[in-house]
């Protein structure tokens, strides 16, 4: 059920990937955002800036892709008890996280893009890592809400109000788990 962030694995391709990326990592976190220029970060990765501007097309779209790269989970979810106590924690962690000034700052520019492509990615990123909550639970027979109900009604509000509203904080997002998993129906 993973992606496939890089069709071609290795090679230049993948070289001037890493590059690109942890120049505008770099970048990002020693000098003002307005100041980051391709020109700036193709000098930085030791490429020229019609790569960049042939692979990514602007900086918008190439902060995007060094956003959902660093959102890409980096395995599964831990397991610490029951489906529901993984999912709470999980959740919560996730929240607190896309809450962070880094975390808005990536959602903004995964959603600033022209090209909805790094969006997809990042919500095909949610769904895997849902997946194995619900999947775990089937194992154990645990009742537990569908991967709709999982985005409708815990994932969507966090991120809206990460994007508009005041940062959620742990008990909102443990209400939402509440809401969709009632304690009650949970195995112990």
């Amino acid at each position: 059920m993973g992606y496939r962030e890089n069709p071609r694995p290795g090679g230049r391709s993948a070289r001037v990937q890493a590059a690109v990326h942890q120049s505008v990592r770099d970048m990002l976190a020693t000098m003002d955002r307005a100041d980051v220029t391709i020109p700036l970060i193709a000098q930085r990765a030791n490429v020229t800036p019609s790569t960049i501007y042939r692979r990514w097309g602007d900086l918008q779209a190439l902060l995007a892709d060094v956003a959902a790269s660093h959102l890409r989970p980096e395995g599964e979810p831990a397991s610490i008890g029951s489906a529901r106590e993984d999912l709470a924690a999980w959740v919560e962690q996730y929240a607190d996280e896309m809450a962070s000034g880094l975390g808005r700052q990536m959602l903004r520019d995964v959603l600033a893009a022209a090209d909805s492509a790094n969006a997809e990615k990042c919500g095909t990123y949610m769904r895997c890592q849902l997946s194995v909550f619900i999947a775990r639970a089937e194992a154990c027979g645990e009742p537990f809400p569908t991967l709709t109900e999982l985005m409708d009604h815990v994932i969507s509000p966090i991120i809206y109000r990460i994007l508009f509203d005041q940062a959620p904080d742990s008990d909102y997002v443990r209400g939402l788990v509440t809401k969709v998993m009632p304690e009650s129906t949970a195995r112990t």
